[in-house]
C-alpha cells in the first residue's frame, strides 16, 4: 500500500456500542449484552471492507472494549478513544439507553448514531431521544434506522442502513482527513477571478486547514539555485520524452516556437512538476544544504496562479497540473495531488472533495457535517444525507440547510477562539 505523503495519520472510526444499563433482578443489561457487541462488530466490519483512505488503504476501524451503559464507560470509551486518534464515532444499539449518560460529548469527533429497528425492544426510542439531546447540545449527529422491522436475534444488516453507514463512514473520513493539513497557493489571484481570492477564514473555520502562500518566484529560484531532485527530474523529462509527443503547432506562424525552443519549454514545465510535489510534500533527496526546502507544506490541495505574470513570461502550467491532478507520472500509479489552475481555491476545493469521497451523494453529507450550506437541484432528493438536528429548522429542505449552517456555524469556529 502507497504511503502516505501527508503529516498525520489517517482518521479511526471508534464504534460505540450502548446498551440499557439497568441489572437486578429482571437482568436487562445482560440480556442484551451479546445482541448489542454484535452491532458492533458488524458496523465495523461492514466499514473496514468497504472504506477506504485516499491512498487505497481500508480504513481503521476499532471498537469499545465494553458496551457503554453508565458515565464511566462512556468516558471509559473515550479514553481508549482518545488514545487511538478516534475522529469519527458511531454509535450503536438495539435498545433503550441513557442518552446523557452514553452519548459521545467530544465536541470535535464527526458523530452517528444507528438504532436497531427490533421487534422487542425500543431502538428508536433511544435514537429519538439521543439526537434530541446532541442538538439541544449542539453537537449535529447523523441518525440511522432501518426501514424494516427485524427480528431480535437477525444479525444481517439491511441494505438502506448500510447504505446510510457507508455514506456517513465515506464522508466522515473525508472531513477527518482535511482536518489539520494545508492549501498551499502558489501566487495570487489571477485575472480578478472571485475564486482565486483565498480566504483563510473559510478554510479555518469550515475545514480546519491552513492556508500557506508561495510567491510563484520560488519555482524559478529553486530552478536557477539547483533545489529540486535531480535524479527525479531526469527520470521526468524521459518519462515525457516518451510519452508526450507534440501535436500540431495552431499558434500564428510567426508565434511559433523553433523545435529547440519547444524542447526547453519541456524541460522547464517537467522541472516545474517535480518543484511543485517538493513544495507540497518536501523531498529527502534534496541537495545537502537545502533541509528548509525539503519539509514541503504539508499540501493536500493548492493552487498555481499562472495568470498572466507568469504566463507572459514562462511556459503556462498546463502540464504540471494536469499530471499532478492524474493518477499517474513517471513513477507509475500513485494517489493524485489536487492543484487548481489559476489558483480557483474554490474549485479545488470542490476537486479536494471529490478525491475523497468516492460519489456524488457524500458530497452533501461531507457539507452537512462542515455546515457549509449547498444548492445541488440537480442531486436526487433520495442521495441527501441530513443530520437530524436539521428537523428542527423548518418544513422545507433546502431554506432549512441555510438555517441550520447559520445556526450551528463554522464546525471550527468557536474552538479556535
Amino acid at each position: 500500500m502507497a504511503k502516505s505523503r501527508l503529516i498525520g495519520s489517517y482518521p479511526v472510526i471508534g464504534i460505540r456500542p450502548t446498551i440499557d444499563g439497568r441489572r437486578g433482578k429482571i437482568k436487562v443489561r445482560e440480556s442484551l449484552e451479546d445482541q448489542t457487541m454484535n452491532m458492533a462488530k458488524s458496523a465495523a466490519k461492514l466499514i473496514e471492507e468497504n472504506v477506504f483512505y485516499s491512498n487505497g488503504e481500508h480504513a481503521k476501524v476499532i471498537i469499545a472494549d465494553t458496551t457503554i451503559g453508565r458515565v464511566a464507560e462512556a468516558a471509559a470509551c473515550e479514553d481508549k478513544f482518545k488514545k487511538a486518534g478516534v475522529d469519527i464515532t458511531l454509535t450503536v444499539t438495539p435498545c433503550w439507553c441513557y442518552g446523557a449518560e452514553t452519548m459521545d460529548m467530544n465536541p470535535l469527533t464527526i458523530k452517528a448514531v444507528w438504532g436497531f429497528n427490533g421487534t422487542e425492544r425500543p431502538g428508536a426510542v433511544y435514537l429519538a431521544s439521543v439526537l434530541a439531546t446532541h442538538a439541544q447540545k449542539g453537537l449535529p449527529a447523523f441518525g440511522i434506522y432501518g426501514h424494516e422491522v427485524q427480528e431480535a436475534d437477525d444479525t444481517t444488516i439491511p441494505q438502506d442502513v448500510q447504505e446510510k453507514i457507508l455514506r456517513f463512514a465515506r464522508a466522515a473520513v473525508a472531513v477527518a482527513t482535511m482536518r489539520g493539513k494545508s492549501y498551499l497557493q502558489i501566487g495570487s489571484v489571477t485575472m480578478g477571478i472571485g475564486g482565486s481570492i483565498i480566504s483563510p477564514e473559510f478554510f479555518e473555520e469550515y475545514l480546519g486547514m491552513r492556508v500557506e502562500s508561495v510567491d510563484e518566484v520560488e519555482i524559478i529560484r529553486r530552478m536557477e539555485k539547483g533545489i529540486y531532485d535531480e535524479k527525479e527530474y531526469q527520470k521526468a523529462l524521459k518519462w515525457v520524452k516518451e510519452k508526450c509527443k507534440p501535436d500540431f503547432d495552431k499558434n500564428p506562424k510567426e508565434m511559433q516556437k523553433s523545435a529547440a525552443e519547444k524542447e526547453k519549454d519541456w524541460e522547464f514545465t517537467a522541472k516545474m512538476a517535480c518543484i511543485i510535489k517538493d513544495l507540497y510534500n518536501g523531498n529527502k533527496n534534496l541537495p545537502k544544504g537545502c533541509e528548509e526546502e525539503a519539509v514541503g507544506h504539508n499540501a493536500i490541495v493548492g493552487g498555481f496562479q499562472g495568470q498572466r505574470q507568469w504566463t507572459d513570461f514562462y511556459p503556462n502550467c498546463d502540464f504540471p497540473e494536469s499530471i499532478l491532478n492524474s493518477s499517474f507520472d513517471w513513477n507509475g500509479a500513485r494517489e493524485p495531488y489536487i492543484l487548481g489552475t489559476e489558483n480557483d481555491t474554490l474549485n479545488a476545493t470542490s476537486m479536494l472533495f471529490m478525491k475523497l469521497l468516492t460519489s456524488r451523494a457524500q458530497i452533501i453529507t461531507m457539507c452537512s457535517m462542515l455546515r457549509i450550506p449547498v444548492c445541488m437541484h440537480n442531486v436526487c432528493e433520495d442521495d441527501i444525507y441530513r443530520p437530524a438536528a436539521w428537523n428542527a429548522f423548518g418544513m422545507d429542505k433546502e431554506g432549512r440547510d441555510y438555517r441550520a449552517c447559520e445556526a450551528y456555524g463554522p464546525m471550527y469556529k468557536n474552538i479556535r477562539k
